[in-house]
Protein backbone atom coordinates (compact mmCIF):
# COMPACT_ATOMS: atom_id res chain seq x y z
CA UNK A 1 0.00 0.00 0.00
CA UNK A 2 1.74 3.40 -0.95
CA UNK A 3 1.59 6.17 2.13
CA UNK A 4 -0.86 9.23 1.42
CA UNK A 5 -0.37 12.71 2.63
CA UNK A 6 -1.72 12.75 6.42
CA UNK A 7 -0.20 9.65 6.83
CA UNK A 8 2.57 8.70 9.61
CA UNK A 9 6.21 8.31 8.14
CA UNK A 10 6.96 4.49 8.38
CA UNK A 11 9.82 3.71 10.90
CA UNK A 12 12.89 3.16 8.87
CA UNK A 13 16.78 3.07 9.29
CA UNK A 14 18.40 4.37 6.67
CA UNK A 15 22.69 4.81 6.32
CA UNK A 16 24.75 7.87 5.91
CA UNK A 17 28.55 8.23 5.39
CA UNK A 18 30.18 9.43 8.48
CA UNK A 19 33.91 10.08 9.18
CA UNK A 20 34.42 6.37 10.27
CA UNK A 21 31.92 4.57 7.93
CA UNK A 22 28.47 4.79 7.31
CA UNK A 23 26.18 5.85 9.92
CA UNK A 24 22.26 4.48 11.08
CA UNK A 25 19.71 7.18 10.69
CA UNK A 26 16.34 6.43 12.46
CA UNK A 27 14.15 8.13 10.30
CA UNK A 28 12.17 8.49 13.03
CA UNK A 29 14.63 10.68 14.96
CA UNK A 30 15.65 12.51 11.67
CA UNK A 31 12.04 13.54 10.77
CA UNK A 32 11.43 15.93 13.65
CA UNK A 33 10.83 19.82 12.48
CA UNK A 34 9.88 20.33 9.19
CA UNK A 35 11.72 18.20 6.54
CA UNK A 36 11.45 18.07 2.65
CA UNK A 37 12.64 14.46 1.69
CA UNK A 38 12.48 13.87 -1.94
CA UNK A 39 13.18 10.11 -3.40
CA UNK A 40 14.53 8.74 -6.89
CA UNK A 41 15.37 6.17 -8.33
CA UNK A 42 19.13 6.00 -8.46
CA UNK A 43 22.75 7.95 -8.29
CA UNK A 44 24.32 8.83 -10.99
CA UNK A 45 21.07 8.13 -13.46
CA UNK A 46 20.20 10.43 -15.91
CA UNK A 47 16.74 12.58 -14.76
CA UNK A 48 17.69 12.00 -11.42
CA UNK A 49 21.34 14.07 -11.98
CA UNK A 50 20.11 16.66 -14.67
CA UNK A 51 17.07 17.57 -12.91
CA UNK A 52 15.76 16.07 -9.47
CA UNK A 53 18.32 17.05 -7.41
CA UNK A 54 19.35 20.28 -9.26
CA UNK A 55 16.07 21.85 -8.12
CA UNK A 56 16.52 20.65 -4.80
CA UNK A 57 20.09 22.86 -4.84
CA UNK A 58 18.48 25.39 -6.62
CA UNK A 59 15.48 25.91 -4.04
CA UNK A 60 17.35 24.56 -1.31
CA UNK A 61 17.49 28.17 0.30
CA UNK A 62 13.88 28.99 -0.36
CA UNK A 63 12.73 26.08 1.23
CA UNK A 64 14.98 26.95 4.53
CA UNK A 65 13.33 30.21 4.88
CA UNK A 66 9.76 28.52 4.60
CA UNK A 67 10.98 26.86 8.25
CA UNK A 68 12.30 23.61 6.22
CA UNK A 69 14.67 21.94 8.81
CA UNK A 70 16.81 19.94 6.38
CA UNK A 71 16.23 18.39 2.81
CA UNK A 72 17.16 15.02 2.31
CA UNK A 73 17.55 12.70 -0.71
CA UNK A 74 17.21 8.94 -0.70
CA UNK A 75 17.70 6.49 -2.87
CA UNK A 76 18.24 2.73 -3.12
CA UNK A 77 22.02 2.52 -3.27
CA UNK A 78 24.58 2.43 -0.81
CA UNK A 79 26.09 4.74 1.31
CA UNK A 80 29.59 5.59 -0.35
CA UNK A 81 27.60 5.67 -3.50
CA UNK A 82 25.66 8.31 -2.06
CA UNK A 83 28.29 9.79 -0.86
CA UNK A 84 30.18 10.64 -3.63
CA UNK A 85 27.03 11.61 -5.72
CA UNK A 86 26.53 14.64 -3.04
CA UNK A 87 30.25 15.59 -3.66
CA UNK A 88 29.92 15.35 -6.92
CA UNK A 89 26.29 17.20 -7.46
CA UNK A 90 27.79 19.87 -5.04
CA UNK A 91 24.30 18.84 -2.75
CA UNK A 92 26.70 18.32 0.06
CA UNK A 93 27.64 22.31 -0.05
CA UNK A 94 23.87 22.80 -0.79
CA UNK A 95 23.30 21.42 2.95
CA UNK A 96 21.11 18.60 1.57
CA UNK A 97 21.80 15.69 3.27
CA UNK A 98 21.89 12.11 0.83
CA UNK A 99 20.65 8.55 2.49
CA UNK A 100 21.15 5.60 1.77
CA UNK A 101 18.11 2.86 1.72
CA UNK A 102 20.56 0.09 1.20
CA UNK A 103 18.15 -2.73 1.48
CA UNK A 104 14.87 -1.12 -0.05
CA UNK A 105 13.20 -1.74 3.23
CA UNK A 106 11.64 1.78 3.76
CA UNK A 107 11.18 2.06 0.31
CA UNK A 108 9.49 -0.84 0.49
CA UNK A 109 7.22 0.33 3.32
CA UNK A 110 6.10 3.88 1.40
CA UNK A 111 4.72 1.76 -1.26
CA UNK A 112 7.00 3.10 -3.65
CA UNK A 113 9.59 0.19 -4.38
CA UNK A 114 9.86 -0.74 -8.62
CA UNK A 115 11.80 -2.71 -11.16
CA UNK A 116 12.74 -1.08 -14.53
CA UNK A 117 13.94 -3.86 -15.88
CA UNK A 118 14.87 -2.87 -19.57
CA UNK A 119 17.06 0.30 -17.69
CA UNK A 120 18.34 -2.75 -15.47
CA UNK A 121 16.76 -1.52 -12.75
CA UNK A 122 15.36 -3.72 -9.46
CA UNK A 123 14.39 -2.96 -6.39
CA UNK A 124 14.01 0.65 -6.68
CA UNK A 125 12.17 3.98 -5.60
CA UNK A 126 9.93 5.40 -7.03
CA UNK A 127 10.10 9.30 -8.10
CA UNK A 128 8.23 11.36 -5.50
CA UNK A 129 8.99 14.58 -2.66
CA UNK A 130 6.91 15.15 0.02
CA UNK A 131 7.28 17.28 3.26
CA UNK A 132 7.19 15.78 6.37
CA UNK A 133 6.20 18.11 9.62
CA UNK A 134 7.47 15.81 13.40
CA UNK A 135 6.93 12.10 11.22
CA UNK A 136 3.80 13.28 9.65
CA UNK A 137 3.70 13.32 5.91
CA UNK A 138 2.20 16.94 4.69
CA UNK A 139 2.12 17.12 1.32
CA UNK A 140 3.33 13.86 -0.97
CA UNK A 141 4.06 14.38 -5.05
CA UNK A 142 5.11 11.20 -7.00
CA UNK A 143 5.71 10.94 -10.42
CA UNK A 144 3.60 8.78 -13.00
CA UNK A 145 7.28 7.93 -14.53
CA UNK A 146 10.31 7.43 -13.19
CA UNK A 147 11.70 9.19 -15.81
CA UNK A 148 9.66 12.36 -15.47
CA UNK A 149 10.58 15.38 -12.81
CA UNK A 150 7.76 17.53 -12.73
CA UNK A 151 5.45 17.56 -9.72
CA UNK A 152 8.30 15.78 -7.66
CA UNK A 153 11.12 18.70 -8.39
CA UNK A 154 11.83 21.33 -6.11
CA UNK A 155 10.04 23.91 -7.46
CA UNK A 156 7.03 22.19 -7.02
CA UNK A 157 7.40 20.75 -3.60
CA UNK A 158 8.25 24.47 -2.77
CA UNK A 159 5.12 25.70 -3.53
CA UNK A 160 3.51 23.25 -0.80
CA UNK A 161 6.18 24.58 1.81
Amino acid sequence: MTISEGDQLPEGKLLKSGENGPETVDMADYTTGRVAIFALPGAYTGTCSTQHVPSFIRTADQFREKGVDRIVCISVNDPFVMAAWARDTCADEAGLTFLADADGEFTKAMGMAFDAPQAGLFGRSKRYAMLVEDGKITALQAETSPGQCTVSGGESLLERA
